[in-house]
Parts: structure tokens; sequence; C-alpha cells
């Protein structure tokens, strides 16, 4: 969504990344604190011990929101939840779930952990400044733990705002789920609030912006942007999963694709496959046993030149978990193992490794959105029926 990702180190088994665009806001809040914030509270020092304080602090930054993130995923590991890992981008960081939380119970405990894991953060510092203070440390040592505690304050106050997807909203969400027993009501509401607190955050840039500040009101548009489409993607998620649950990934494969041979030139590949048949992907063969498979950016990569030397098996993706699925799999695993590769197709195979077709991201959504839209048209069947049986009741009266 934001672009690469880089990862950077695995704790605890969670992959820890960091998006390009984190970088950039690191360093405009280095630039801000070095510039501004620091010299102000702590003034009279040298300018560049205010750069140091700035990149101590961006560190500290960067490790209290992994922290905060790291609480969400243990506590969803306790509850048998799969997480994909940590990123961090430009609004703050991100815990991948791979499935929606068994149970009211799992998600409050999750949603909670972060905001509490920040508080415990905030009195460590405020206690390491105190005791920096007491025994006659430098000043600058003294500020950069005393911001470090006030930011993860603000970071677990912001979080507990009851707007869906932040923690708030996510524990709002499982108070309304264990009080009604429905996960989609639940979802339905809080993520309306947080499309609404979103809009408030982008009206509230806007009236920054009129008022001269211009980056902080193009700041608070943008995350109240993100938010209010993060809250409406959230209940549009839940409702993919609600309806691809217990599917097979059978019902949604093109059965039979057609295969390349594994000897296949690149220039037969493009001049009898893609340009008469018109698929990106092809799954490659030999005999009988299914390689792996090879697409259109793959092909792309060969120089011309080389079309008439270099096979289809040398440039193949070749076969692997992170490419294929089980006929019988769960839909839902189908659509969670695209997320996490990044991939817009799987390889369909039986119990025994055979080729049995191919699926694709369009494919899902295709039948999705007819789905969808035939589930509206009931509901609203059923309300107008509602209304009319409600209207006769009140004319029998």
């Amino acid at each position: 969504m934001f672009g690469r990702n880089l990862v950077l180190f695995e704790i605890f088994g969670f992959k820890v990344q960091v998006n390009v665009t984190w970088v950039f806001v690191a360093l405009l809040i280095a630039l801000s604190l070095a510039l501004g914030f620091f010299p102000e509270f702590y003034g009279g020092l040298p300018p560049v011990t205010y750069w140091w304080m700035a990149i101590a602090a961006v560190i500290g930054l960067f490790f209290s929101i992994v922290l905060h993130e790291l609480a969400h995923s243990l506590v969803a590991r306790r509850f048998g939840m799969q997480m994909r890992g940590i990123t961090l981008f430009m609004f703050g960081g991100v815990s991948e779930m791979e499935q929606e939380p068994p149970s009211p119970k799992a998600e409050f405990v999750m949603a909670v952990a972060g905001p509490i894991a920040s508080l415990l953060l905030a009195a460590l510092f405020y206690g390491a400044a105190a005791g920096a203070a007491s025994l006659g440390m430098p000043e600058a040592l003294r500020g950069v733990l005393s911001y470090l505690a006030l930011l993860n304050i603000v970071l677990a106050i912001f979080n507990l705002v009851p707007a869906f997807p932040l923690d708030g909203g996510r524990a709002l969400r499982a108070a309304l789920w264990w009080w009604h027993g429905n996960q989609r009501r639940a979802t339905r509401v809080a993520a309306a609030i947080g499309a609404a607190f979103g809009f408030l955050l982008m009206a509230l840039g806007v009236l920054n912006v009129v008022g001269g500040n211009f980056v902080g009101g193009v700041w608070w548009f943008l995350m109240g942007m993100f938010l209010r489409a993060a809250a409406v993607g959230s209940f549009r998620q839940l409702e993919m999963r609600r309806m691809l649950q217990g599917e097979p990934v059978r019902r949604f494969m093109t059965a039979n694709p057609i295969t390349v041979p594994a000897a296949t030139t690149v220039r037969d590949l493009v001049d009898d496959y893609i340009y008469v048949h018109h698929h990106k992907v092809f799954p490659v063969t030999d005999g009988d046993r299914l390689l792996g498979a090879v697409d259109l950016n793959e092909v792309k990569a060969v120089p011309r030149d080389r079309w008439e030397l270099v096979q289809a098996s040398a440039i193949l993706t070749p076969l692997s978990p992170d490419i294929a699925i089980d006929a019988e799999e769960d839909a839902v695993k189908a659509l969670s193992r695209m997320q996490r590769t990044g991939s817009t197709w799987l390889l369909v195979t039986t119990g025994d490794g055979r080729l049995a077709g191919i699926v694709s991201l369009k494919d899902i959504l295709q039948l999705l959105a007819l789905r969808m839209d035939l589930e509206e048209d009931a509901d609203s069947l059923g309300r107008n029926s509602s209304r009319r049986g409600r209207g006769d009741r009140k004319g029998d009266a």
C-alpha cells in the first residue's frame, strides 16, 4: 500500500520491517526536534547536542512503537492467532494479522496490550529521567528520556480513542461483540465511529491549514484520511473473510489451466502462449510433474536477444507453499497467502501434488462482489418486507 518494506530484524519469531514512508517521517521528526522542541525546552546547549538528542529520540520512538506492536503480537499468538510480523510506516506501526480474533476476550486483551505496554514504557522513561537528574547526569540525556516518557503517554492515549482500527476501537468492538454476540454488527458500529473520527481529523487539518499551520494541517488531514480508509477497509475485509470462510479454493479456481513444458524457450512462450491465450501466468510442467509457474514479469526480465536461448525452466518460480495451495483449503487462506506474498495468483494442487487449476485474486474478488451484491439486495428486500409487515399490522389495528 505504501511501497517497499525493508526487513530489519526478527524478535520472538516476528519479523520487524520498516516502510520507506517511515524513514521520511523519522527525518521530519528529527528535524523538528533538533531545530524546535529541544532548543525551546533545553536552551543554551550546543547545536550539535540538539541533533544528537533528536537522533536518540527517534531511535527511542522506533523501539517504543515496536514494543507497542510486539505486545499486540505476543498476546495474539497466546490466543492462537497467526501474525505475519510488525511493520512501521508513515502513521505509526501495525501488527499484521492473518485472521480475525477468535473471541471478544482475545480481541479485548490484544487491543489493550499495546497501550499498557506504552504506559509501562512511559513509567520506565520517567523513572530513568528522575534517576539521571538525581545523579547529576547531563541535561541532554534527561531531556531525551523525558521526551520519550511523554511520547509514550501520548501514544497510549491516542490509541485508546474508541475509533476502529485504533486500539480503543478494537476494545470497543470486543465489548459490542460480547454484548450482542455478533462480530459483524460490532465491526460495523466500531468502523463507523472510526470513519467519523477520521473525518474529524481531516476537518481539523483543514482548519489548521486555514489558520496558517500548513505542515501540521496537512499531517492531520492525511492521518484522518488514512484512518477513515482503514476503518472502512476493515469492515470490508471482515465481510470478505465471512463470505470466504468454509469455501474451498476449488470453487474459485480455473480448472485445467494451460501448461508450458519446461523446455519451452521464452520466444515460444511469448509467441505460442502469452500472445495466443492472453494470460499473464502459466504453470510449468515436466511431463506430469509440476515444477512451478512463470509469469509476465519473469519474461520481461529476460533480454530479447536471449529469448531463443533461455527456457521456461530457467526463469520459473519454483513450486513452494508461497505459490501453491491445496484445492480443498479454505479460500480465506488463499487470500491471506496472496496478501502475505504480494502475489495475485496461486497454483491449485490436489492432495498428491498434481496440478488442479489456478486461482487469481481477480477471480476471488469478482465472486465476492457478486455475492455481496446479492446479499445487499436480499437485505434490502428483507427490510422492505419488514416495513410492509409493520404497516399491515398498523392497518389491522
